[in-house]
């Protein structure tokens, strides 16, 4: 990654803001921008080196701005795996979030559930994941630093912080492991089956890639999904991803809830 060319770009009409964390929104879930005071709006095609997503649902937005009095780097879109298979199309994004201050990385995104008591529109946070794949954005690393000890990937603090707010807002929240499949094409019901087996709880296209991306780089993590859909073969609705999108932004109003009280806890410390 070129810092300087990408930097100089953002901070070219910054307004000063110096963000301490950066979140990531997933499919259907670029409502939460409408929360951002003080907006600055960078398409990722003005950001040297950043992708462009082909997905609908995503758009491809750095935004800066503030919540609660909190500076924030907002990732409006992600690129995936599937789109052109390449396992590190995030990482200049991420590295950029770093550079401009960023300690921690919230992640979000849209995912079917392998547990009957986590319905549409509802939220989990995330507690683990299983890279399925087998692949990793770290391969074309060299030197020691890409043997990343992904033990407590999903910080135990972060985590504490949303269980707590969440109780104390009375939202519901489900905790869960993220079963990674890389799509596009959704997972088949025997797919499913042994995913719940593996002790996956929810299942998704992304995200994976993104966390050891970032505790490669020293980031904290914390990642929650929106249920979107009963996940292939549990439940008789078809799946397709204008489902997605649309149950995605009923689910929204949780998710909103969590993120905004969480940067108010910050604001107050």
């Amino acid at each position: 990654m070129n810092d300087r060319n990408v930097l100089e770009v953002i901070k070219s009409k910054a307004n000063n803001l110096s963000p301490r964390l950066g979140i990531i929104l997933g499919s259907g879930l670029g409502s939460f921008i409408e929360e951002i005071d003080d907006k600055v709006v960078y398409p990722f095609a003005e950001l040297p080196g950043f992708p462009i997503t082909s997905v609908e649902g995503h758009t491809s937005n750095l935004i800066l701005g503030q919540i609660n009095g909190v500076e924030i780097a907002v990732l409006q879109g992600r690129v995936h795996y599937y789109e052109d298979a390449n396992i590190d199309a995030m990482k200049i994004p991420l590295e950029t979030l770093k550079s401009l201050g960023c300690s921690t990385i919230i992640l979000t995104n849209s995912a079917g559930s392998l547990k009957s008591n986590a319905k549409p529109g509802e939220v989990v946070l995330l507690t683990d994941h299983i890279n399925y794949m087998g692949i990793s954005p770290l391969f074309k690393e060299t030197g020691n630093d890409r043997f990343v000890n992904m033990v407590d990937a999903y910080d135990p603090s972060l985590r504490d912080a949303f269980s707590k707010l969440a109780k104390k807002k009375n939202i519901l929240l489900h905790e869960g492991v993220y079963f990674w499949f890389c799509g596009p094409n959704f997972e088949t019901p025997a797919e499913i089956r042994g995913a719940k087996i593996l002790g996956g709880d929810v299942v998704g296209m992304s995200t994976v890639p993104e966390v050891i991306l970032a505790r490669y780089l020293g980031l904290d993590v914390v990642a929650l999904s929106v249920i979107t859909n009963m996940a292939s073969g549990m439940d008789n609705q078809p799946l397709s991803h204008e489902r997605t999108i649309e149950n995605a932004k009923k689910g929204m109003r949780d998710l909103k809830k969590l993120l905004v009280n969480f940067l108010e806890s910050l604001s107050t410390n």
